[in-house]
């Protein structure tokens, strides 16, 4: 756990897979399902774009297309 702790700290953008990498590449022999439950119970995950961040507020004003369906030949 000192060694996800570490790592999370250097990269956060780093997650289950990458981390298991990480250790094995350190010599530990270690599963991608120990991580992620050493990883949830440390209560960190990893830092990426969530979805649906571009959505827009309910209350925010919608303005017509005008030029949507007019036959304009170039």
């Amino acid at each position: 756990m000192r060694l996800i702790d570490e790592q999370y700290t250097k990269t956060p953008f780093y997650g289950v897979s990458r981390m298991t990498a990480y250790l094995r590449s350190q010599g530990y022999q270690i599963n991608h399902k120990r991580v992620e439950r050493l990883m949830k119970r440390m209560g960190i995950q990893a830092i990426y774009p969530k979805p649906r961040l571009s959505k827009p507020h309910p209350e925010s004003i919608i303005f017509p297309y005008f030029l949507e369906g007019l036959d304009i030949k170039t």
